[in-house]
């Protein structure tokens, strides 16, 4: 009988948010896939970063990832290590992302799959699906999404927040509403394994959750039919993932995350998430004590860089000489640009930018909040050059913490918070600096 592993391929690193003791890889070349089939965690993430990619650059990563996948599990079932995996294509809980691109590559390459699931619902970041309907919960109220700001996302927008609907309009009618099967309340909480075990020809599916008790009975029937030999690829938030793992509870505790801290010094925040959340948690975070604000001003690149760079390095470096914490972050004056192939090039100007300062961070710091999905990618794949991290747990529900390998040539056992730019309320990233900090 085949082993199973829970495959995620995460679009940006926040997928790991509900979940720890487990790799994330940066890189996914044969070797390091096969060391990640291997590990004793039952999941692991391969950290593409295609959200913040085209759509064409998207398609052709996956399916290098896939492609190195495939063959990775083909050479040990050759050495008789045969190991079956439940592949997750983990994004937004907004429904912001590269759909149906991503799926339909890791069909061609993995497949064919029975069903793929749209299951966004994301609890601790307070989305939920009833009725086929995907909401956020503001200040207690379901809003439906396509009415948020995160549908009128410039790369990633859309219309509808009934998810039928969602997938017509992304796949631009070739998959078509009617054609969704529907997963509800009452059928999740009843059992769905016998259903579950007649899908076949990878029919998309809208699937409901209230709280994470839905998402554990779901993802029960799931596991069940899956070891019947149906073969099943989700499209998720974070919330079906660690209840696909059963996972025990973390073992340090979120409050008491501050023994990681290297040596109980002052650490560093860095801030490139742009949505109003992420700004109204900044303002709260600066202020706290023995925190110093670091503006890098976006305008001035890419003509004022190096200038830039220096200024920002000298009041970096005099905040961590008087024990004081620098928040560095982006300006918040909306920018707006005339194609999304123009944004996301400032997008990568900015966050070259942005790793080059975490490079010439002070090697004695504490630790590092990394605020942002793609930007957290990008420090952990570049400005840490990390090939793995291991997850240690969440310090607050939906962000992670992940630990530099006590061999890294500049930060040795440095603990860093993965902070999601639309996780928490206001008081959430302060409450995440108090808790490294130990104020």
């Amino acid at each position: 009988m085949a082993e199973t592993k829970i495959v995620v391929l995460d679009d940006d690193p926040t997928g790991s948010q509900t979940v720890h003791s487990c790799l994330l890889l940066t890189r996914w070349d044969v070797a390091t896939l096969r060391e990640a089939l291997l590990d004793k965690a039952p999941l692991f993430f391969v950290l593409t970063n295609t959200r913040g990619m085209s759509a064409a650059h998207a398609s052709v990563l996956t399916r290098e990832v896939c492609q190195n996948l495939q063959q990775a599990l083909r050479e040990l079932a050759d050495n008789g290590r045969v190991i079956e995996p439940i592949l997750i294509s983990r994004s937004d809980s907004t429904l912001r992302g590269h759909y149906p691109v991503e799926t339909d590559i890791i069909a061609e390459e993995l497949g064919p799959f029975d069903a793929h699931f749209l299951i966004p619902a994301f609890i601790e970041g307070g989305r939920i699906t009833r009725d086929g309907v995907h909401y956020l919960l503001v200040d207690g109220t379901p809003v439906p999404v396509n009415e948020t700001e995160f549908a009128r996302d410039s790369v990633f927008g859309y219309r509808h927040a009934f998810l039928p609907d969602y997938v017509e309009e992304k796949t631009g009618g070739r998959i078509r509403a009617e054609q969704v099967e529907r997963f509800g309340l009452a059928e999740i909480r009843g059992g769905c394994l016998e259903r579950l075990l007649a899908l076949s020809g990878n029919v998309a599916c809208a699937v409901d959750a209230e709280n994470h008790e839905d998402l554990v009975a779901f993802a029960a029937d799931l596991n069940a039919a899956a070891r019947q030999g149906k073969r099943f690829l989700c499209r998720s938030a974070a919330g079906i993932v660690s209840a696909l793992a059963a996972l025990p509870p973390q073992p340090v505790a979120a409050q008491d995350m501050r023994q990681y801290v290297r040596g109980g010094r002052a650490g560093a925040v860095l801030v490139g998430s742009h949505v109003s959340k992420t700004t109204r948690q900044l303002q709260q975070l600066l202020a706290e004590a023995d925190v110093a604000p670091v503006e890098v001003d976006v305008t001035r690149l890419p003509d004022q860089a190096r200038e830039l760079l220096t200024e920002v390095m000298e009041r970096i470096e005099e905040a961590h000489a008087r024990h004081r914490t620098p928040v560095i972050f982006t300006s918040r004056q909306e920018i707006v640009f005339e194609n999304e192939q123009t944004r996301l090039a400032f997008g990568e100007l900015v966050s070259t930018f942005l790793m080059e300062v975490v490079h010439r961070l002070p090697a004695d710091i504490g630790f590092l909040i990394s605020k942002g999905g793609i930007t957290s990618n990008d420090v952990l794949s570049h400005g840490l050059s990390l090939r793995t991290a291991r997850v240690l747990g969440q310090i607050l529900p939906g962000c992670s913490v992940v630990r530099c390998p006590d061999d890294h040539p500049q930060f040795p056992g440095l603990p860093v918070v993965i902070f999601p730019g639309n996780v928490g309320d206001d008081a959430a990233l302060a409450m995440a600096y108090r808790r490294l900090a130990g104020s």
